[in-house]
């Protein structure tokens, strides 16, 4: 995955992630106030089409959108090209960061590595 979302782009596919479709008008309902115009919904929805995130269905006179790339899918390639950026391909580094610029407390970090363990048993 080469395209990275901006900003706009990504509250966006958030709202399509979870409605899992939804035309413009809907789109825009779920957006904080300031709501921004149709025309500025509707232009970054077909940027989003361009980029292959996002295909739509004709209903009535309107388009309904959906999303074509699955969130956990995009959520695991920017995670990893974060790590691979900024922590040289180290998920234990990035980790390490964490841990201490956000003062993470032991409990978390135990149920974090309980929680990891569990899902890796499952497998």
């Amino acid at each position: 995955m080469e395209k990275q979302l901006t900003k706009a782009e990504e509250q966006f596919m958030q709202v399509l992630w979870e409605l899992e479709e939804a035309s413009v008008k809907e789109i825009i309902e779920q957006l904080p106030i300031p709501k921004p115009a149709y025309n500025t919904v509707s232009t970054i929805i077909r940027i989003l089409e361009t980029k292959n995130f996002v295909a739509h269905k004709t209903k009535g006179r309107g388009y309904i959108y959906y999303p074509l790339i699955k969130k956990a899918d995009y959520s695991n390639k920017s995670l990893q090209k974060l790590v691979d950026g900024y922590f040289g391909g180290s998920f234990k580094n990035m980790v390490s960061f964490f841990v201490k610029k956000n003062d993470v407390d032991i409990n978390d970090l135990e149920a974090i590595l309980k929680n990891i363990n569990d899902k890796t048993s499952e497998k």
